[in-house]
């Protein structure tokens, strides 16, 4: 792992780099994965370094998604329009290497990026947008802990037809009671004892 910041079972986070910026651009010109987002323009790769310099600025957190194995960066996520007097903040992600699409990945790094948003920034809610055609993302959110708050009607444009957005959004106090009643994984004898940012990830990523 190269630069971790938070770590999972099956991958880990860490800042998004300059070298990232070539598969960043792929992805956000895949139609399959471009469908999921805002985004309804071709990106340039002088676009994407824009975005990437923008995003180590300010108080957004924005990360990679890397594999543990073979140390691949497959997508991005993080948060982004943070409040801090309402201490709540939106969440977003996407796994542009589909390859590792359909894995778990994207209930995993659900959990470890709310993990972070609760237990070290101190927010009270994470809350995210969702075209209500997007069932796969949808899922990992509700697995993540996160309830339906409700709907915006119509209110994207995509592939020729009108969709609704599904508001979505997870309470401090509900990711709190959900990971206390989480049970704990077992430590080998002997084994060393994982870092703190280490157990939080691993442990809400079940």
């Amino acid at each position: 792992m190269k630069n971790a910041f938070l770590v999972g079972d099956k991958v880990y986070l860490r800042p998004i780099e300059p070298s990232d910026v070539p598969s960043l651009q792929q992805w956000m010109n895949d139609r399959e994965v471009a469908i999921n987002l805002r985004f309804v323009r071709p990106f340039t790769e002088a676009m994407e370094r824009s975005f990437v310099d923008r995003m180590s600025q300010g108080d957004d957190v924005a990360l990679a998604i890397v594999t543990r194995t073979g140390d691949r960066c497959i997508g991005t996520a993080g948060l982004m329009q943070v409040n801090w007097r309402d201490r709540s903040a939106g969440f977003g992600i996407s796994i542009g290497d589909k390859s590792h699409w359909n894995r778990g990945i994207g209930t995993e790094v659900t959990r470890m990026v709310v993990a972070h948003a609760f237990e070290d920034m101190n927010l009270h809610r994470v809350w995210l947008d969702v075209y209500v055609y997007n069932a796969r993302g949808i899922r990992a959110y509700e697995k993540a802990g996160f309830t339906r708050e409700g709907v915006q009607r119509e209110a994207h444009w995509s592939e020729g037809a009108y969709h609704d957005v599904v508001v979505m959004s997870i309470l401090s106090h509900e990711w709190r009671a959900a990971r206390d009643a989480a049970p704990r994984p077992a430590r080998k004898a002997g084994a060393n004892p994982r870092t703190r940012r280490d157990t939080v990830a691993g442990r809400n990523a079940r």
